[in-house]
């Protein structure tokens, strides 16, 4: 592993022009691919170095743009779509889950549909049921879409080289939060496979799954339960489609306990797809119920003051690993993590508007 750092965005910003540079069907549009916020700085210096023929802003017609730039995937082009929020792209559903997800197999596996769609997840500054929403689950839902959620600036990178590389249409989902996250990246290119989860933290007693952000709530939550001398196994899933099912048989083969930790609602979603899996396969090794972390069935809020019951936590994994194993729950004051900041914030630097 190479011991130079990286932001998450940085990483991203590094696999796209890797891209660019060796394909030149390889292209970059979006809503503020060149205004001055560079997309939390994941676009920043393409549009100079390729110009705007290959890196381009586009109009606010997500639906007709969304077309264009299938046709050109079916054309020969590997577009790199991008949309700010992910409830842009619903607004192309139809151009998504109707004709990019079913054409190869319409045509008998003699056409393929080459893109990527880069989507941003998760709250932030105040922004809503209309712009903050975790809707991943609705798009691993549809076959023929891969869904990609990475959590390293490692993963970004090579997930996203490997996006491009594919001929299927990959949904590629970066939570907000994540962007100025650090950790080692290799400077050449590598590509990181779907399909293959990653034991982010060995452990014993439990396994808890998550995806995205939700990873780094479950390793916050794995340091706290270490003090007491519990070990808790997080599997960071990195594809919500293809889903590694075997990683997490195994290690629920040898913890007997799971926890599935979401950013979306639970009812119908990745964690109950987790639990679900297992329970099917695995139930049999289970020594106690599994329990999901999620959101509550209520739609995003727009206020702290709600913002503060409603996103799951390193304290809620923590808890539900407590009633997996019988043990007394907990509070951040009690375990001397509290913090000031309103959680709707995740640190004193964020401060929108995107």
């Amino acid at each position: 592993m190479s011991d130079r750092q990286l932001t998450y965005s940085q990483a991203i910003n590094e696999a796209t022009d890797l891209c660019l540079a060796r394909d030149p069907s390889v292209y970059l549009i979006g809503l503020g691919v060149p205004d001055p916020k560079k997309i939390f700085g994941t676009t920043t210096g393409l549009q100079e170095k390729y110009g705007d023929q290959r890196v381009m802003d586009m109009p606010t017609a997500e639906a007709g743009m969304t077309g264009v730039v299938l046709g050109s995937a079916l054309g020969g082009m590997r577009p790199i779509m991008v949309h700010q929020r992910m409830e842009f792209a619903l607004l192309a559903l139809e151009q998504i889950v109707n004709q990019a997800a079913n054409w190869h197999y319409m045509f008998g596996g003699k056409s393929a549909v080459p893109f990527v769609m880069r989507m941003l997840i998760g709250r932030g500054w105040g922004q809503g049921p209309q712009h903050s929403q975790a809707l991943h689950a609705l798009f691993a839902h549809i076959p023929g879409l891969r869904v990609a959620m990475p959590v390293t600036p490692h993963d970004a990178k090579g997930m996203l080289i490997e996006a491009v590389a594919d001929n299927n249409p990959v949904i590629f989902i970066e939570h907000r939060w994540l962007h100025n996250v650090h950790g080692p990246v290799p400077e050449d290119v590598y590509r990181v496979p779907f399909g293959k989860a990653r034991v982010a933290r060995d452990g014993k007693d439990i396994t808890v799954v998550a995806a995205s952000y939700m990873v780094l709530e479950a390793l916050k939550a794995a340091e706290w339960l270490a003090r007491d001398g519990i070990e808790a196994e997080v599997i960071d899933v990195r594809t919500l489609r293809p889903l590694d099912r075997g990683t997490i048989f195994k290690s629920v083969a040898r913890t007997g306990r799971l926890v599935a930790a979401d950013l979306g609602w639970g009812s119908l979603g990745f964690s109950a797809e987790i639990i679900a899996s297992v329970t099917e396969q695995m139930f049999g090794s289970l020594k106690a119920p599994p329990i999901r972390v999620s959101l509550p069935e209520v739609p995003s809020p727009s206020t702290p003051a709600l913002a503060r019951h409603y996103y799951p936590r390193a304290i809620d994994v923590y808890n539900a690993v407590c009633r997996s194993l019988g043990k007394p729950e907990a509070t951040e004051q009690s375990l001397g993590v509290a913090s000031d900041l309103p959680l709707d914030v995740p640190d004193k630097s964020f401060t929108g508007p995107f």
